[in-house]
């Protein structure tokens, strides 16, 4: 998945407008114009896409977690160079202040188990011996749960292809 694929279903879950998505980057210290926002949330194959960056991307989820949890005071964290989909996956975990067993009831409603262990894996240090890296599929079914839970009544595979 790229991260305009993933901004645009975080978008969708949460039903977010652009000056919504406006704001979301702002609490991060960030500033988007509204062409911007239409750029990242175009198709791949539109002649006025432009990619999200790794950072972009990043300031976004960190202005995520503010918006859902609240923002805390003092300097706001540094936005990472390089993300990766455990990064993502443990941002969004955050923001919408999940436990363990939260997060494993959004990946059943996409029709995906795993365990706790593989669950914990994936929010481990990358050095530590149990690390896993989370693939585009585990990471895709835990948005499409995310979607089922936040926004139900919407069709389940609304304009995306979750394969």
């Amino acid at each position: 998945m790229t991260n305009n694929d993933i901004l645009r279903r975080i978008r969708y879950v949460f039903d977010f407008n652009d000056t919504k998505m406006i704001t979301i980057f702002g609490l991060a210290d960030y500033e988007v114009t509204r062409e911007q926002i239409s750029d990242w949330l175009k198709k791949d194959d539109d002649p006025g896409y432009k990619s999200c960056s790794d950072t972009q991307l990043a300031i976004f989820l960190n202005g995520l977690i503010n918006h859902k949890r609240g923002k805390k005071d003092g300097p706001q964290p540094t936005p990472e160079k390089k993300l990766n989909n455990n990064i993502i996956f443990r941002k969004l975990k955050i923001a919408l202040n999940l436990k363990e067993e939260e997060t494993l009831a959004l990946l059943k409603l996409a029709d995906l188990s795993i365990s706790k262990h593989e669950l914990s894996a994936f929010f481990r240090r990358e050095d530590h011996k149990h690390y896993r890296v989370c693939k585009d599929q585990i990471l895709r079914n835990f948005i499409k749960g995310m979607q089922l839970k936040y926004r139900p009544a919407a069709k389940p595979d609304a304009g995306f292809s979750w394969d």
